[in-house]
């Protein structure tokens, strides 16, 4: 039903779920409580979201939110095309301040799975992008944060566009991982 590939920090994970098509379209099953359960991933999901970014370019991030309202995500694109990233923030952790990429796209029908404890950030590739995803825990306006998506000490190597990415005020103000608060500890 999904067929999963660990990302370069394996608590990421890329899923993609098979499609079923006919002479009338598709059908999907894009998340299973039962078949994510057998995967080994347990997660209760309370929210969905969605977006539209009418542009390529668009850069959302790297946002997470501190506990007791952190998220795990399931991220999928379901029209377009989005340059997908996860940066581990849990203090002591192995990986800490590294990220992972992967393109999402409405073509490739593809999600990735990002735990608790990792900032999250995308760049729209395509124009009228949507990205859809789940959260484990509500919109908290108090707990929300922004690490800034150009920290060079994160090296994150963003698709080059041929101009500037279009970010929120917020997301052109984050500051630096180096500058942020501890709020994630690695448990191993």
């Amino acid at each position: 039903m999904f067929e999963t590939r660990r990302l370069a920090i394996p608590d990421l994970i890329e899923i993609s779920p098979k499609r079923y098509g006919d002479h009338r379209g598709f059908f999907s099953e894009t998340w299973s409580a039962a078949a994510f359960a057998e995967l080994g991933i347990d997660i209760a999901f309370v929210q969905d979201n969605h977006s539209l970014s009418a542009a390529p370019g668009v850069l959302r991030g790297l946002h997470y939110q501190l506990p007791p309202f952190a998220q795990a995500k399931l991220v999928r694109v379901t029209r377009g095309a989005a340059y997908d990233v996860a940066v581990d923030i849990r203090h002591g952790s192995p990986t800490f301040g590294r990220h992972a990429a992967v393109t999402l796209s409405a073509e490739a029908w593809n999600q990735i799975l990002i735990p608790e404890g990792f900032a999250h950030g995308l760049l729209t590739l395509e124009p009228n992008t949507e990205v859809q995803y789940k959260v484990s825990a509500p919109y908290a306006p108090d707990h929300e944060r922004a690490i800034a998506w150009d920290d060079a000490d994160l090296g994150i190597p963003w698709p080059a566009l041929g101009s500037a990415p279009t970010l929120s005020e917020k997301d052109a103000r984050a500051p630096r991982l180096a500058d942020v608060a501890a709020s994630f500890h690695y448990c191993g």
